[in-house]
């Protein structure tokens, strides 16, 4: 199978899971194409919302049509780094026993790794975290334990703030998007949540997604053929450097916003790492769209998704975040010129 047919195949295969996905979790279309472009760029991913709008289930779906070793474990504010690594027990003889953890119980072949309410752990949990997501290894038993295959999925609810530890920017710029996931607005979508069975049992929901629609450990070979393949131009390099900069320096771009000082409000712009995620993500909404070409509106369409946790207003500012970061990012795309 020449590399354009590889591609084309896959793409298919993409396209229909993201349709089962949505016909289970429904009114939550962005929410499920940018899943998709996280899991075909590579990138980890933060999900964020209210109580039970369908973080969990969302992906949980996901993880059941990947298919692959998936891993799960829950936030909790006694966790340590240890639980995720082994645990003791007492076996039927009464001895001490060590078995793997969840990092470690299926070993290399370790695909999904789910962080249920990320935030109820210590920051201790989060260094941890850290090392999996930036080196997809950890170090354990004096050895290094590799996991090239991993993709760390979490989720966060943005309503309870008591026994909880904000991510430091670290380990938020270590994921490739944080998503946000809302109450859908639409009153059918609302009327079937409440009244259908088939989304009353989230067991059974996901249950009927086909395991392993994705042959799952040929995704990283398929991920740098997407890069490679994806082309750009010497124009959209120019435009993809004033978004990174005006993310710092949004003043110095013309970019206004209502009672802000703009050489005060920001703390701190989008990383190196962040704007390598933004291309990745971009290129593969490109192949996705049957493109073999990177144009502006690919870009556009990942930027806030890719980009809105990286950068840090001032503390001066921080009451203002909501409203303000998403008037910022529309700033920044209405204020730079597309080619």
């Amino acid at each position: 199978m020449t590399s354009e047919t590889e591609l084309t195949d896959w793409r298919g295969k993409a396209l229909h899971f993201e349709r089962q996905i949505n016909q289970t979790v429904i009114g939550q279309q962005q929410a499920v194409r940018d899943l998709l472009l996280a899991v075909f760029a590579r990138g980890h991913v933060l999900l964020e919302g209210q109580v039970g709008v369908g973080k969990t289930t969302l992906l949980r779906a996901v993880a059941q049509g990947l298919g692959g070793r998936y891993q799960r474990i829950e936030g909790t504010i006694d966790l340590m780094p240890a639980d995720l690594i082994y645990y003791t027990y007492l076996n039927s003889d009464g001895r001490p026993c060590v078995d793997p953890g969840p990092l470690l119980k299926q070993g290399e072949e370790l695909a999904i790794f789910f962080f249920n309410e990320i935030n109820r752990a210590r920051p201790q949990v989060h260094s941890l975290l850290l090392r999996v997501m930036a080196e997809r290894s950890v170090n354990a038993f004096n050895r290094d334990y590799a996991m090239p295959h991993v993709q760390v999925f979490a989720d966060r609810n943005r309503v309870e703030r008591e026994e909880t530890f904000e991510l430091p920017a670290a380990a938020r710029d270590r994921f490739m998007m944080e998503i946000s996931i809302d109450t859908p607005n639409e009153d059918a979508v609302l009327d079937e949540l409440m009244f259908n069975p088939r989304f009353h049992d989230v067991d059974s929901l996901i249950g009927g997604i086909d395991s392993g629609l994705i042959a799952y450990y040929q995704l990283n070979r398929l991920a740098a053929q997407i890069q490679q393949h994806v082309q750009t131009s010497p124009t959209l390099h120019r435009y993809a450097l004033d978004l990174w900069k005006a993310s710092s320096r949004p003043g110095a771009y013309g970019i206004r916003l209502s009672d802000v000082e703009m050489d005060q409000l920001i703390q701190a712009g989008a990383s190196p790492r962040g704007m390598s995620y933004f291309i990745r993500a971009a290129k593969v909404r490109a192949w996705l769209e049957n493109r073999a070409m990177l144009l502006p509106e690919d870009m556009q369409a990942v930027f806030r998704v890719t980009m809105a946790h990286r950068i840090f207003l001032h503390p001066m500012y921080g009451y203002r975040k909501e409203e303000l970061m998403p008037a910022l990012i529309e700033g920044i795309l209405n204020g730079i010129a597309a080619p």
